[in-house]
């Protein structure tokens, strides 16, 4: 999705939130229990125990592979803690990985931004609620390598797509030039939410108010279909009242279950 995201920490949960300070690209929200990430946690700030920074996920995702590759049954221990970086005279905040095994200790140093300030941190947290709403009207998208497949195309179409959604259970993605319309329907899908009885074309549930549309960007809309690298076990799409957006919720099972795990979210 990006590079830079924001790491939140609160006493229950952990989010890690790309671009939601911004208008401007798709906007994802990953969130977990703490108690699905840690055994043992502690948290303490004057900020009613909420701390916030941002990081960049490639050091990130480098520490964590050093050490999972070295030390993989370890015990792992994360810190935030300030550090005086080499030829420096001040501290640098840094989120800090310590695997500690039998006979050896390995330690990743992950450069982080100072915590926000109380304000940016309720700003964040208005965003998140924001970005939480649930649409009236929900449908369980088709296969995502379908859906990848024919995005790849839309992208040396054009720019912009419209994307509808049936209370009937419809998923219709179109785009159109002066030269060329391309489309595919997928029809039947599982609902949630407001549902409407009885098949019906998109312009005809549009007049009754029985679909919704939204123009989304393609790169964007093939941007969030990478999301699927996190092998959910299936999405929802819905789009947000007022049509400001398409949201995309990804749902996980339980390992070996058909039971949501509501341990984590992505959306």
């Amino acid at each position: 999705m990006g590079k830079i995201c924001h790491l939140y920490l609160t006493r229950d949960h952990a989010f890690f939130l790309h671009n939601l300070l911004n208008s401007d690209g798709p906007q994802s929200i990953a969130q977990f229990k703490i108690s699905s990430l840690f055994s043992d946690y502690r948290i303490s700030s004057q900020n009613d125990d909420r701390i916030a920074f941002s990081l960049d996920l490639s050091l990130l995702h480098r520490a964590l592979r050093s050490i999972l590759a070295v030390s993989a049954h370890s015990s792992l221990h994360i810190k935030l803690v300030k550090k005086l970086p080499p030829h420096s005279t001040l501290p640098t905040p840094f989120l800090t990985f310590e695997a500690k095994g039998h006979k050896s200790a390995v330690v990743q140093d992950v450069p982080i931004s100072k915590p926000l300030s109380r304000a940016d941190v309720d700003e964040l947290q208005h965003a998140l609620e924001s970005g939480q709403e649930i649409p009236a009207t929900l449908i369980k998208a088709p296969d995502l390598n379908l859906l990848q497949n024919f995005a790849d195309r839309m992208k040396h179409v054009g720019d912009v797509m419209g994307v509808s959604i049936t209370k009937h259970g419809d998923l219709h993605l179109q785009i159109s030039t002066s030269l060329i319309t391309l489309g595919a329907e997928f029809k039947n899908l599982v609902v949630l939410g407001a549902r409407a009885e009885g098949g019906a074309a998109a312009a005809a549930s549009l007049q009754r108010e029985e679909a919704t549309t939204v123009q989304v960007s393609v790169k964007h809309f093939f941007k969030c279909l990478q999301c699927s690298l996190a092998k959910p076990d299936c999405a929802f799409y819905g789009i947000a009242p007022q049509g400001g957006c398409l949201i995309v919720i990804f749902q996980f099972f339980v390992p070996g279950t058909r039971q949501t795990d509501k341990s984590i979210s992505l959306h």
